[in-house]
């Protein structure tokens, strides 16, 4: 009875220790075939319909036309400046309208007979209008040259083809006398403190009221006459100088204004241009006698030391002033005037000395 005991106990046990063992397994590894089904599942479901296309996507597929002629458009007028500008600068105004002449003409050439068939007058419409396009703008862009030339001109340009009135009878033989303003006759500088400083050259009065009585004199200057005018007045209280001429009388050239002596209406055998820069900013330097530029020195004597040579080529005229000046180029004028002065009299002094004799010993 004990050994039949003893064996249900130890069966209880053995049952036990199998029951834990399996739900420790179960619990451990989890069985994975459910997992796997839902991920069949998921898988073997079929994708959403795609949306439909929005607003947005529909206006940007209106808008693509509309951006191509656009860009187009900017293209063809790009282009089309660019030609104009090359035509421009390349050509001159009465070369392209010898160019174009005969497409104008050609348009007003074009006829369509009254007899003629429809396909006739069809092609004859097509070619006129082939014809007529071209030549309208090419008349177009001569007009319209024309018209920016003649308002460039106008600032290019001396205001007038004679700056000067005809000279009185009187005067005929008088030599004319043009001085610059700037660095001649004065000198500007501006200054923060200050602003514009005008300082007058030493000797002006003296130089026109001595020279006045040989020359007309006349200021000639790159100046407005706004500036000019006011400037003269303080600046020639006894009006010596007879004509002032400003800006608007000039030839802007090359980013200079140049003075144009052939405008003055005068004979250019009897014109002197006396200035700092008369060889820079003149188109006839063969006129022109430099003096030393005006910083506002104290001991400026510039113009003093000009009146002799000035006072002599005035009582004594050559038949060419310029002949005269090609002389003096390279030379300081007052002091190589001053040495062939010294020089001739030198001469003159020898022949008398050495003179001729009426008789031999």
């Amino acid at each position: 009875m004990s050994s039949t005991l003893l064996r249900s106990r130890l069966a209880s046990l053995v049952s036990k220790r199998g029951r834990r063992l399996l739900s420790s397994d179960v619990a451990s590894n989890p069985p994975k075939d459910p997992f796997v089904a839902a991920e069949t599942l998921a898988s073997n479901r079929t994708a959403p319909p795609p949306p439909p296309p929005s607003a947005a996507a529909a206006s940007a597929s209106t808008r693509k036309p509309w951006s191509f002629l656009k860009y187009s458009l900017i293209g063809a007028l790009t282009g089309a400046t660019a030609s104009v500008a090359y035509v421009s600068y390349a050509y001159s105004m009465d070369e392209i309208a010898e160019k174009t002449k005969a497409l104008r003409e050609a348009r007003a050439s074009i006829e369509i007979p009254d007899d003629a068939s429809t396909l006739d007058k069809f092609k004859t419409m097509l070619y006129s209008s082939a014809i007529i396009v071209p030549a309208k703008a090419a008349e177009a862009y001569l007009d319209a040259r024309r018209a920016i030339e003649e308002q460039v001109r106008g600032y290019t340009e001396p205001y007038a083809e004679k700056l000067l009135p005809d000279l009185h009878p009187m005067d005929r033989n008088a030599y004319t006398l043009v001085l610059d303003l700037q660095e001649t006759l004065l000198y500007s500088y501006w200054t923060r403190e200050k602003g514009w400083q005008t300082i007058k050259r030493p000797g002006v009065d003296a130089f026109l009221e001595h020279l006045a009585q040989f020359y007309e004199i006349i200021v000639f200057s790159d100046y407005s006459n706004m500036y000019v005018d006011p400037v003269m007045e303080r600046l020639d209280p006894k009006h010596c100088v007879r004509f002032r001429l400003g800006k608007a009388a000039t030839k802007y050239q090359d980013g200079v204004h140049y003075r144009d002596l052939s405008k003055l209406n005068r004979d250019p055998r009897k014109i002197i241009y006396l200035s700092a820069h008369a060889r820079e900013n003149s188109l006839q330097p063969e006129n022109g006698a430099v003096i030393k530029p005006y910083k506002s020195e104290l001991d400026d004597t510039a113009l003093v030391d000009f009146i002799p040579f000035l006072e002599f080529v005035a009582r004594n005229p050559p038949a060419d002033i310029r002949q005269v000046l090609a002389s003096y180029e390279g030379h300081e004028i007052p002091a190589e005037f001053i040495r062939r002065t010294k020089e001739h009299q030198r001469k003159m002094q020898e022949q008398k000395q050495h003179g001729p004799r009426l008789w031999r010993r």
